[in-house]
This record gives structure tokens, C-alpha cells and sequence, in this order.
């Protein structure tokens, strides 16, 4: 018998669920559903989009849990790498995308399926982030992807599915949302244009609080460990404990605006209070713990590695390379930072840390030298004036 078995990358949003009706319906496809879950989802969220993926006419539902793994083999090394694109984004759903298309791909190879698909546009990244992994995981499996090779709009996918008879929220379907562990984009309307940014009632989650509150976030050797003083064996659970803080002071909220893989431009919103937070804890408190040298070349390294993340390079055995790097610089980061938190926004208070370079019996910066004398100080800065006054008496500027 002829293999029509077909796993769509599944989550629920309008292109896959035109997908998921199109492959049924009008392709006469085997459609098995999958929703790579990366921590962004509740049970009671996971069955609502199961029962919706049913009614479309799939042949098959799974729910595949990587949140743990999207921690283990990337989040904690974003954080290491204080991962913070184009100075404003956490990379949030651009780094889940990878963990999402392995587990489909690898899921996809477990039924021998004959095709894989997703709902990606053929403006935007997912699409390679989807492609390349299936390319190199899956290379015997066929990728159709109908949102992309039929160039359909929002508003195509929203009559049809409404011709056939769907009931949805369609309004809310006019943005595109995608939540994960390490934040939420939120795309469509307002983020097309380059003038305008989102609406309030575009977020997920809403701001709640408007009284100061400070948060203490405790690393061990570079790794989330307490929250507020209470321990956290894994660091998923902290990273939850501090989005539901964060989040309801409407902090992480931003419009990122960066260079597509395809060479375009983009703007898209995103939420992502525990991410920033984290990632700007952290970095403070290696500015305390590590040396000037390594500092220096972890922010080079760190950049690299989340811009291959960006990109669709995760596969890339560099980045195994880097990771042992980044693993390597944190064996001295551990401490606790405090953070004030107020509405949209929030700043660094200090921290707590056996490890603090700070607390030297060397000197104090701008008060005390107790390692060296002024004698010392002057030769040490004639020395160092040498290559610049022989530069300057030959070139005479």
C-alpha cells in the first residue's frame, strides 16, 4: 500500500491548523500531528489543541515534551553566554525552534512517515530553522510545506478554515503567538509596519503590579539555584517562578528588529521577563567573578553562539565547541543578585558572592591601594606610555 503518513510540526495557530485541514482534506494525506512542547504550555492547553488537531481530520495527535532538554542543551548556555541579540532580544522562540524540529524529525522517523511538514511563511526564519533540520535528521523524508509554496496570507487561511466549517477565535488569530520557557513572540499587524508597535491587549499576560518589589536570584557555578531564597533543584522550575514575578510587572516586554537568515528585515514583540532578568542577574555577577580576559572572550563566544542559534546552526559541531567553553567560565559564578522590580522595567541592586573580586585585600577602587605604593604606580605608567611617546615623536601629530 502507498505510504501517505505525513507529520505536521503542529501548534494549534492558524497556518498549522490550515495545514493540518488542507493535508487531510484536500490532499488525502495520513495527517499525524505532533506539538513539540518547549515549556509553554499547560496540560489543560496541550488537550484543547489535541482535541482541535482531532476535528481538523488527523489520523493522529503526540505531544512531545522537551522542555527539559531545550534547558539542558541550550537555554543554560544562553544564559552562560548572557545571549541577548542585537542588544534587545533573548532569542526566546528562534532557539526553541531547533529542539522542536528534532523532536518532530526524530518522531517523524519513529512512524516512517513518508512526508514532514510545517506551517512556515516563506518570508521568515522557522522556515530554515525547519527545512535544515529535517535536511540533516530526516534526509529520506519529503518536506511539503503549503503555507509557504502556496504564498497564502492570514486572511486566505481564516476563509477557508471558516468554509470548513471551523470555530475558532479568529480575531486573536490575527497575531501569530508562540510561547515557550524562555518567552513569547507575538507577531502580525503591528510589527509589518516599521512605525507602530503593539497594542496592550496583544500580550499574553497583562501588567498587574505597580508597587516596587525586589527579587533575589541565586546561581550556583552559572546555573539558576534559588529564587527569593528558596531552592530550586531545576532550573526550569526557577526560570517559571521567576516569569510569574517578572511578568506581572510587564517587564521583558520589547520589539525586536533584525536581519532575517533570508536576508530581509523583521520586527516582531515579544514577552520575556524571566530571560532578562536572568541574563542580566547573571551578567552582573560575573562582573564580579570573572577576570577582565574572560569576560572579554565570552562576550565573543556568547555572540557567536546565539547568532548560530538564530540562524539554524545548533547542528553545527562548533557550537558543541563553544559550550565546553562557556561550561568551563562559569566554575566560579555563584552568588546571589538582587533586582528591584517596578512597572515595564526594573534595575540591578548589587550582589552577594564568596567568590566577589570585589573583596580583595588588594585595594579598594578609588579609595585605597593597599598591594602597591605611588612609586610603584608611576614606573608602572612610564612604562606603559613607552609605545605611545615613540609613536608620537616619529609621526609628530
Amino acid at each position: 500500500m502507498e505510504n501517505k503518513k505525513v507529520v505536521l510540526a503542529y501548534s494549534g495557530g492558524l497556518d498549522t491548523s490550515y495545514c493540518a485541514m488542507y493535508l487531510a482534506k484536500e490532499k488525502g494525506l495520513e495527517v499525524y500531528t505532533a506539538i513539540a512542547n518547549t515549556g509553554g504550555f499547560t496540560q489543560d492547553e496541550l488537550n484543547d489543541i489535541e482535541a482541535k488537531a482531532l476535528a481538523m481530520g488527523v489520523k493522529q495527535h503526540v505531544a512531545l515534551d522537551v522542555t527539559q532538554e531545550y534547558y539542558d542543551k541550550g537555554i543554560r548556555y544562553m544564559v552562560y553566554g548572557n545571549v541577548v541579540r542585537n542588544n534587545t532580544y533573548p532569542i526566546s522562540v528562534s532557539s526553541e525552534r531547533i529542539f522542536q524540529a528534532m523532536a518532530i524529525a526524530q518522531y517523524a522517523n519513529e512512524i516512517g512517515a513518508k512526508y514532514i511538514a510545517h506551517g512556515s511563511t516563506g518570508a521568515g526564519n522557522d522556515q530554515v530553522r525547519f527545512d535544515l533540520a529535517f535536511e540533516v535528521l530526516s534526509p529520506q523524508i519529503e518536506v511539503i510545506t503549503p503555507t509557504r509554496d502556496m504564498q497564502l496570507t492570514r486572511e486566505y487561511e481564516i476563509n477557508y478554515l471558516k468554509e470548513h466549517g471551523v470555530e475558532a477565535d479568529f480575531e486573536k488569530m490575527e497575531y501569530s503567538i508562540n510561547a515557550g520557557l524562555w518567552g513569547t513572540s507575538i507577531g502580525g499587524k503591528e510589527t509589518l509596519t516599521s512605525d507602530q508597535t503593539l497594542p496592550e491587549s496583544a500580550y499574553p499576560k497583562q501588567v498587574e503590579k505597580s508597587n516596587p518589589e525586589e527579587i533575589k536570584i541565586g546561581f550556583k557555578e552559572g546555573q539558576i539555584s534559588s529564587v527569593n531564597g528558596v531552592d530550586y533543584t531545576n532550573a526550569v522550575d526557577a526560570i517559571r517562578k521567576i516569569e510569574e514575578i517578572g511578568s506581572a510587572f510587564g517587564i521583558g516586554r520589547d520589539m525586536h528588529i533584525g536581519d532575517t537568515i533570508i536576508g530581509i528585515k523583521g520586527r516582531v514583540g515579544f514577552e520575556a521577563a524571566a530571560p532578562m532578568l536572568i541574563i542580566k542577574a547573571h551578567e552582573m555577577l560575573e562582573k564580579h567573578t570573572l577576570t577582565k580576559w574572560q569576560q572579554h572572550w565570552k562576550d565573543q563566544l556568547g555572540n557567536w553562539y546565539g547568532m548560530f542559534m538564530h540562524e539554524s546552526m545548533y547542528l553545527d559541531p562548533v557550537m558543541r565547541d563553544i559550550e565546553k567553553f562557556l561550561e568551563n567560565t562559569q566554575r566560579n559564578v555563584t552568588g546571589e543578585v538582587s533586582i528591584l522590580l517596578k512597572p515595564e522595567h526594573f534595575t540591578l541592586i548589587g550582589i552577594k558572592s564568596d567568590k566577589d573580586l570585589m573583596r580583595s585585600k588588594f585595594g579598594e577602587y578609588g579609595e585605597m591601594n593597599k598591594a602597591w605604593s605611588a612609586d610603584d604606580v608611576k614606573g608602572f605608567t612610564k612604562i606603559l606610555s613607552n609605545q605611545l611617546k615613540i609613536y608620537y615623536s616619529v609621526n609628530e601629530e
